[in-house]
């Protein structure tokens, strides 16, 4: 079904049904997300994918590139190439296991993360911003909606 511009319902409406909410959602979270890539700290000059990439690892701890390939839904050669970058700009350390020299592990380094937690600062502070002008009850809401918004992104 098609509406004209004065008859789209509104997101309450859409979101009553349970095909409506996921529409809704979706559509929120990308919005959202292309909000906060906008927010990026403007000294950063990683993609987004190779600033996930760090994220992994500072929740994750040094990994093996199958490992990030796996955690980021990536083909190993195109895991390798982004860390390979990562680690010629001195965002990364690659070194061998040493329980087994054909494994390289990965982790972040010193500029990595001072790289990831800049950026995350920049749009952590836009959110900020962005929720303070919500009501209080606004609020409480999204907080007890985020914990539900990570398992949808995790599960």
């Amino acid at each position: 079904m098609t509406y004209g511009h004065e008859m789209t319902p509104d997101v309450e409406t859409v979101a009553r049904t349970d095909a409506g909410l996921a529409s809704e959602l979706r559509l929120s979270v990308v919005r959202l997300a292309r909000r906060l890539r906008s927010e990026r700290d403007p000294a950063n000059v990683l993609s987004v994918g190779a600033m996930s990439v760090l994220g992994v690892l500072i929740r994750n701890g040094e990994s093996t590139v199958g490992q990030l390939a796996a955690s980021e839904r990536v083909r190993p050669p195109s895991m390798t190439r982004t860390v390979a970058a990562l680690a010629d700009a001195g965002f990364v350390v690659r070194r061998a296991s040493a329980s087994d020299g054909r494994v390289t592990l990965v982790e972040i380094s010193a500029k990595g993360r001072q790289t990831l937690y800049a950026d995350r600062r920049q749009r952590d502070a836009f959110l900020a911003r962005q929720l303070a002008g919500l009501t209080p009850a606004e609020r409480a809401l999204i907080r007890k909606a985020a914990p539900l918004i990570e398992r949808l992104a995790t599960s």
